[in-house]
């Protein structure tokens, strides 16, 4: 059996390479969304004597909010004094586990490319090849089913955690009567909900690859080769 590369682009003309190639640009479009991102929501204390007072929460990945200070040291707002306060949540974990996901699909949507690509082949000749192929497949969209469900509850969480009442809850200065805290400028969170939406995408396009690897595996032949053949009735030659 020859095993060295052989470069052939006709597996992409096809469902096995053609959506290994969207599995990768997904990957991308999913991690970029979500790991770089960065903003700052600004929040005005409007006070009883007529003056305002403004504070800045900066928000980025990998969204540990308990970090992100909003009062640094012992500060005056509105005559009340406000001790160190940080925001409340931490969305780390599912942010990293989504981000770590799309990271390790792209990676393997390489390797499979170069293999379709220059190794079909032996792919093609190997039982190991394709079955190995469908089971990381198979758990690939597992964990793109898991990562995003996650990922979607920890972006609701970081938006609730941001919002007016999350900073009301935070901050203590703004239980007073006199205060009025409100969010008046918000950071952009569009690639983060696109973030969520890519998710789910990688999760159908995952699922739906493991379709057609699954038909490359031996199971898939065995069951069909297994299947009897359908027979023709005899029909009595004419007399």
């Amino acid at each position: 059996m020859m095993t060295g590369f052989r470069l052939n682009l006709s597996p992409l003309k096809e469902p096995l390479g053609f959506i290994k190639l969207v599995e990768w640009l997904t990957a991308i479009f999913a991690f970029g969304s979500c790991g770089g991102y960065s903003g700052r929501n600004i929040i005005s204390l409007f006070c009883g004597n007529g003056t305002n007072e403004t504070l800045t929460a900066a928000i980025s990945y990998p969204f540990r909010l308990n970090q992100v200070s909003l009062v640094e040291g012992n500060m005056t707002f509105c005559n009340h004094t406000a001790g160190p306060t940080h925001l409340v949540g931490d969305s780390a974990s599912s942010a990293e586990f989504f981000v770590g996901v799309a990271v390790v699909c792209f990676l393997y949507s390489m390797v499979a490319l170069l293999v379709y690509l220059g190794y079909m082949h032996v792919y093609k000749d190997s039982d190991f090849g394709p079955i190995i192929d469908f089971l990381v497949t198979a758990a690939l969209a597992f964990l793109w089913l898991a990562c995003s469900s996650a990922w979607a509850k920890g972006l609701q969480n970081v938006k609730d955690a941001t919002g007016d009442a999350g900073i009301a809850s935070a901050l203590d200065v703004c239980a007073r009567s006199d205060v009025t805290c409100r969010v008046t400028e918000f950071a952009g969170l569009r690639s983060l909900n696109v973030s969520v939406v890519f998710g789910f995408l990688n999760l159908c396009v995952w699922a739906g690859n493991a379709w057609f690897v699954y038909k490359e595996t031996r199971w898939h032949s065995q069951k069909y080769a297994a299947q009897p053949a359908p027979t023709r009735s005899q029909v009595p030659a004419a007399i």
